[in-house]
């Protein structure tokens, strides 16, 4: 629900708020006081494009606020969740329009796109108006006001989850289909990754071993020197260090003799001589053992070098490599069952199909069960509002064209196998033709007043505007037309620009908009009218330039009558 609306500096407004109840809200006053620039502005705020020249002279720019009370409309605040954009019901929207023909939206203070400003819009509010873009003539909007009429709500959305399934189904299965036709080239980019890998032989102590080997190689020359050296300073020279301690050690066993106290250190000096002997012999083993071998460390070298080759093509360490050898294991694996696995989709996506196909038949067939009932009922309510000869068919063809899933020569769709549109044959003797070719903006407004009539308890919109829609009428009709706006308002919030007494009399709340001059400059306002200024106001509807008493008594009839019937 639309629960307030502010505007600054648009055309020949300054500032002005406008607060809305639920129920019909109408909205009278006088050619050019500025009530189609409060439809502008309503638009605006919805996501349409702004026009030149609609900054009031002398500004830079202009503002347009919207209050909406989405608490109950679920739907729309799931669509403003998937934006990023969450709120506690209330939704503050701006829209500012600069002279200079740039536009900024906010939602929440966030701000936002004209994309996200229309996916508000639908479900929230439908301008109806002979220069406005309303759902009625969106012939994608049909079918669901058909499936509304018919509650038909539940089925369709088993047949979307049902066609959801077979979309997610089929892509699995175009995914195998495509993995089918690159198997071979697949299997031989996989099968080489793997021999390359295999071919080394690789591990990660094997690389660790490869590396100290290829090091003690590159230094065989020197790690000769340096073990016969020290086997020689050792053990093997006169006057080793084994020697030596050999000449400590009977020095220190005849002291041992004299104090038994030196007896612990004889045995740690004997045990250190056998540490080093050992030692030195196997230094001397070392050094006849390592041999420079320049071919066994280019082998080693070259090993090494594809090793990190392979590392920088398929990842940054050596871990990388060997998961990729894994991983590659595990898809030749899966390229090798492949058929199985097809024929087991292929299986599913059939058993989804004849099951989504089963519920998609049933729909089709409510939905035409329900077109004639909705027609017929569309029809008596234009018969009503003044267009007696008009005559309304809702038809459901089969769906057509390139998406979606084939079912008995007709497209499947998330909706069904159906494409409905409203159509209308205005007089007797013509074809009915799409509801987007009349020409009249009264008649539109009218078919769309009648449509809504009809749905008045299952509309999904939350509020309705009606511009035009008493256009071309007077009397009888336009008193019907009010009494049915209102009956329309006991479900949904409507607001009702209107030149006729007879529908502004059934208004909940009548805001008039009247234009002013202050230092040379126009300004246009909107006041909320008492009973008495009603009263005031619907004669002045009524008559001349004077208001005369026989008009107040007129007036006053009006509104007791629209009181007494709603």
């Amino acid at each position: 629900m639309l629960a307030l609306l502010r505007v600054r500096n648009l055309a020949i407004i300054e500032d002005l708020e406008v607060e809305l109840g639920p129920g019909l809200n109408v909205l009278t006053g006088e050619t050019g006081a500025g009530k189609s620039i409060l439809v502008l502005a309503l638009r605006l705020v919805l996501g349409a494009r702004a026009p030149s020249g609609v900054v009031r002279t002398g500004e830079d720019s202009a503002q347009v606020e919207a209050l909406f009370d989405l608490s109950g409309s679920p739907g729309v605040l799931a669509r403003l969740a998937e934006d990023g954009i969450e709120c506690d019901g209330e939704v503050v929207v701006r829209r500012v329009v600069y002279a200079s023909g740039r536009t900024r939206a906010y939602i929440n203070g966030q701000l936002t796109t004209l994309a996200q400003l229309s996916r508000l819009a639908a479900g929230t509010v439908d301008i109806s108006s002979q220069h406005a873009h309303h759902t009625l003539v969106d012939a994608s909007t049909h079918l669901g006001f058909l499936d509304a009429f018919a509650h038909l709500g539940e089925l369709r959305g088993q047949v979307g989850q049902g066609h959801g399934a077979l979309k997610k189904v089929d892509a699995e299965q175009r995914e195998l289909e495509n993995a089918t036709r690159q198997r071979a080239e697949r299997e031989d980019l996989l099968r080489f990754q793997l021999n390359e890998i295999d071919a080394i032989g690789l591990g990660t102590d094997t690389v660790a071993d490869w590396e100290n080997e290829a090091t003690r190689l590159r230094h065989a020359d020197s790690l000769v020197r340096v073990a016969s050296r020290a086997e020689e300073h050792l053990y093997a020279d006169d006057g080793s260090l084994c020697d030596q301690l050999g000449t400590v050690i009977s020095d220190l066993e005849d002291a041992a003799e004299k104090d038994p106290s030196l007896a612990s250190v004889v045995e740690s000096v004997h045990t250190a001589r056998s540490e080093l002997e050992e030692a030195a012999r196997f230094l001397g083993s070392y050094a006849r053992s390592v041999e420079a071998d320049p071919q066994a460390l280019s082998e080693l070298e070259e090993r090494l070098h594809e090793v990190s080759r392979l590392v920088r093509k398929h990842g940054r360490d050596l871990s990388d490599v060997l998961e990729r050898a894994t991983s590659a294991r595990e898809e030749l694996e899966q390229l090798e069952g492949i058929e199985s696995r097809m024929a087991e989709v292929r299986k599913r996506y059939d058993a989804v199909l004849a099951e989504v196909s089963v519920l998609a038949a049933g729909l089709s067939k409510k939905r035409r069960a329900a077109a004639a009932q909705l027609g017929e009922a569309i029809t008596a309510e234009l018969q009503s509002l003044g267009m007696g000869n008009a005559r309304v068919e809702v038809d459901v063809a089969a769906l057509t064209g390139a998406d979606g899933f084939e079912v008995d020569g007709a497209r499947l769709s998330a909706a069904g196998l159906d494409h409905v549109e409203f159509l209308i044959a205005p007089n007797p003797g013509e074809d009915p033709r799409p509801l987007r070719d009349i020409a009249s903006g009264g008649e539109l407004s009218r078919s769309l007043l009648g449509v809504k009539r009809v749905l008045a308890q299952r509309g999904p919109v939350g509020t309705y505007v009606f511009d035009e829609v008493d256009s071309g009428v007077g009397g009888a009709i336009a008193e019907v037309i009010g009494r049915k706006l209102a009956d329309v308002g006991k479900h949904h919030q409507v607001l009702c620009i209107t030149h006729l007494p007879q529908v502004a009399a059934y208004g909940e709340r009548h805001l008039l908009v009247r234009k002013t001059v202050r230092d040379e400059r126009t300004h246009s306002e909107v006041v909320a009218l008492t009973d008495a200024e009603r009263r005031e106001e619907l004669a002045r509807m009524l008559g001349g330039v004077e208001v005369t008493a026989t008009q107040r008594k007129v007036a006053a009839e009006l509104m007791d009558t629209a009181q007494a019937s709603v």
